[in-house]
């Protein structure tokens, strides 16, 4: 294991515990609408996403269609396309290695490997999704198995930890310049003021096209 990948290790440690906890949630919501033990398990192992895995889980609870729900989670998935591809420099090997590669490229390990200006650490991005997969494994398998009340995963599981795991992101992504604090302070304004007049995902949406301008604003000032 090399130096890089250690560091990828020790920095997401904080990143793997919450996944821990999101993986607990999934897996015990996901035995409780009637998934049985193997399923959740089988999908964290193979999906490795849990925004993906809870709207999945959501479109099902709530009556969906099978189509529909796999549809749900490969939309909010497609997220990881854009996210490789910045990354793909990064990446060795030919075609098939590249794309086993490319699965290590997570929200999680892509920000931890960012090292500014389009660069990524190859060593720290395998690293952190080392750390963070073992952790969304094992969190489900243990939901699975104690299945907690969902007061308590609703005190402890997604209304804290998921807005606390983004924000971890957001913190580390946001120290590497100028422009990207710019961008996250932009976002998050334009945000507060849009959840006065609309529900919470329109808002989320706008701020993210807020963030976007203005970085790409910042970004043709200094060039």
């Amino acid at each position: 294991m090399t130096d890089d990948m250690r560091t990828g290790l020790r920095r997401s440690a904080a990143l793997a515990a919450s996944t821990f906890v999101l993986g607990v949630t999934f897996g015990a919501l996901a035995r409780a609408h009637g998934w049985g033990l193997g399923a959740p398990v089988v999908a964290s192992l193979a999906i490795f996403s849990g925004s993906a895995q809870f709207a999945l889980l959501a479109a099902l609870a709530g009556g969906g269609a099978a189509w529909t729900a796999v549809a749900s989670g490969a939309l909010i998935n497609l997220r990881f396309f854009p996210m490789a591809f910045s990354a793909a420099p990064t990446l060795r090997g030919g075609r098939i290695q590249r794309a086993l590669e490319a699965q290590t490229v997570v929200d999680g390990s892509w920000v931890l490997a960012h090292r500014g200006e389009g660069r990524f650490n190859r060593g720290v991005l395998f690293g952190s999704a080392l750390a963070q997969w073992p952790a969304w494994v094992a969190g489900t398998t243990l939901g699975v198995l104690l299945a907690p009340s969902t007061q308590v995963l609703n005190a402890t599981g997604l209304d804290v930890v998921f807005p606390a795991f983004f924000a971890l992101l957001l913190f580390d992504e946001a120290r590497h310049t100028c422009s990207a604090r710019f961008a996250a302070a932009g976002g998050a304004i334009f945000t507060a003021l849009l959840l006065l007049a609309l529900p919470a995902g329109p808002a989320l949406l706008g701020g993210a096209t807020a963030a976007l301008v203005g970085l790409r604003h910042t970004e043709r000032q200094r060039s």
